[in-house]
């Protein structure tokens, strides 16, 4: 076997023992957490940009 086919295999079999332990619910969970944080973030940096500015 190749170096390149054992990191595939190991890879795939990482991936698919994940995917089996992943809900919906989790998921769902990570979108909007992503979601917030991004929004967060968005609205503190045009908040300290306008701190700065004066």
């Amino acid at each position: 076997m190749k170096l390149n086919e054992i990191r595939a295999g190991t890879l795939g079999g990482s991936l698919c023992s994940i995917w089996a332990s992943i809900t919906l619910g989790d998921l769902l969970q990570t979108v909007v957490l992503a979601v917030v944080g991004t929004l967060v973030s968005y609205i503190m940096s045009r908040i300290l940009q306008r701190s700065k500015g004066r």
